[in-house]
């Protein structure tokens, strides 16, 4: 449990008591969602009704629901001990709440002085006021018997951890010399990575801009165009943000414009390409003198790639399609270059989405892989002879990477893979073809990238 300096007096609520107590039980609901219904936490959070509330209170709500998710595995053990009997399936908004309000208790960054009365105020607002006395005495309980309590919570992996079982036991099968470190680095606070546009600007004339705004920034050797903001600070208010001096991704996602490396001239096609980040890098690397087609399977998701474009100033043909079945949208035309940033469990970006330990599981692995390999299947006939294909997840596990991977190149004897720099940022030892970057060895999100090239005639 968190510890205060016992010089320190607790500063005073910015909220009122009110205020406090809607934040927690719209937290709660969020955090429900996830846990309970499936849905991702980004919606739940779309979603709630946050009408007439200060932009203040938006990021305690948001600030409350990732840290309770981030957390839950582990505040599960926890209420394990706490309560005298699990609660009922139908009062599983409390535990929601139980866990918001453990989390407020846990962490060192989260004020605690109004964490036990705002969130027994919430119970309330959520229709549960006779469980007012079972969430206080609980947290108080906690507040009281933390130490012992979390002793005997983290002989438990998942507690420990915080991650579900599964993904414990595939990330030590996968990578046994470090999966502790990737599990406990998917817990951190991720940081706000910045691709400087290398059209409208540099990388030093825009950390000067950052500076002079009073926000610090740092680079990272072999991330040309990527910067990172010391201090979190909302996309819309990063200097030149509107008029396309920056977008916002991470370092580890900005390796794939220089690593399939498309030159002035040539046809490329980004074959899974919401919400856009990919398609605008590769532009900006080739100062829009590619032919750019955008494809994505959704047709909603692809206007985010159309509001990009359009503040960056950029052009690309975008389509919606599927993209394992190009007889219905290819014109026949073979492309230089071809990204396929395939649908994965997404476990390389758990610490920018705590709600994939709740939306993913072990059973959908092999549905994946299925989909990766169609996708490398139905895409290549779509390379001219000579061209580059980049395949890339934003998963951990190889059985969505090097194992398919692995399996197309065994299968295709015209298709060879090109080795990849060597020094990649976070890069981990190679377990087979391409290469893996694990989240928080640089800073980055968990990424996979294999390059090949397809035979000249």
């Amino acid at each position: 449990m968190k510890q205060r300096k016992p010089w320190q007096r607790p500063a005073a609520d910015s909220q009122s008591d009110a205020a406090g107590s809607l934040n927690r039980a719209m937290a709660a609901r969020a955090v429900l969602q996830v846990i309970e219904q499936g849905v991702t936490l980004e919606s739940a959070l779309a979603t709630a009704d946050i009408t007439g509330i200060a932009d203040r209170d938006r990021a305690h709500i948001q600030s409350l629901a990732f840290g309770a998710v981030r957390w839950h595995h582990r505040h599960q053990a926890i209420l394990a001990e706490l309560l005298d009997r699990p609660l009922r399936n139908r009062d599983r908004i409390l535990e929601a709440l139980l866990s918001v309000g453990l989390y407020q208790l846990n962490d060192p960054d989260q004020p605690d002085y109004a964490a036990v009365s705002a969130t027994v105020g919430a119970t309330r607002l959520l229709g549960q006021p006779r469980a007012a006395g079972l969430v206080n005495a609980a947290l108080r309980r906690y507040q009281r018997e933390a130490t012992s309590i979390l002793a005997r919570v983290m002989e438990s992996g998942e507690a420990r951890y915080a991650h579900p079982a599964w993904l414990i036991r595939q990330l030590q099968q996968d990578w046994p010399d470090c999966w502790a470190e990737v599990l406990e680095a998917n817990q951190q606070q991720p940081p706000l990575w910045l691709r400087v546009n290398s059209m409208r600007s540099t990388v030093s004339h825009y950390a000067a801009l950052m500076q002079a705004d009073g926000l610090a920034t740092s680079t990272l050797p072999g991330a040309a165009h990527a910067l990172k903001a010391e201090t979190a600070v909302a996309a819309g208010k990063l200097p030149g943000f509107a008029a396309g001096l920056v977008s916002v991704q991470d370092a580890a996602s900005q390796l794939a414009a220089p690593l399939l490396d498309p030159q002035p001239g040539m046809r490329v096609l980004d074959a899974c390409a919401a919400p856009g980040g990919k398609s605008t890098h590769l532009l900006e690397y080739t100062a829009g003198t590619i032919e750019l087609t955008a494809l994505d399977l959704s047709a909603e998701r692809l206007r985010l790639v159309e509001s990009n474009l359009q503040r960056l100033g950029l052009g690309a043909q975008l389509i919606a399609g599927d993209a394992t079945e190009p007889e219905q949208w290819w014109d026949g035309r073979p492309f230089d270059r071809i990204l396929i940033d395939a649908p994965c469990s997404a476990t390389g970006v758990i610490r920018r989405h705590p709600d994939i330990k709740f939306l993913r599981r072990a059973a959908d692995l092999p549905a994946l892989a299925t989909r990766q390999r169609l996708l490398l299947e139905k895409l290549l006939p779509l390379l001219r002879p000579g061209g580059r294909l980049l395949y890339s997840t934003c998963s951990l596990l190889h059985a969505e990477n090097s194992a398919v991977v692995s399996r197309f190149l065994a299968a295709h004897p015209e298709v060879c893979e090109l080795r990849l720099p060597g020094d990649l940022p976070g890069a981990a030892g190679s377990t087979g073809p391409g290469r893996q970057l694990l989240p928080g060895a640089a800073g980055t999100d968990g990424f996979y990238y294999a390059l090949m090239a397809l035979a000249p005639d």
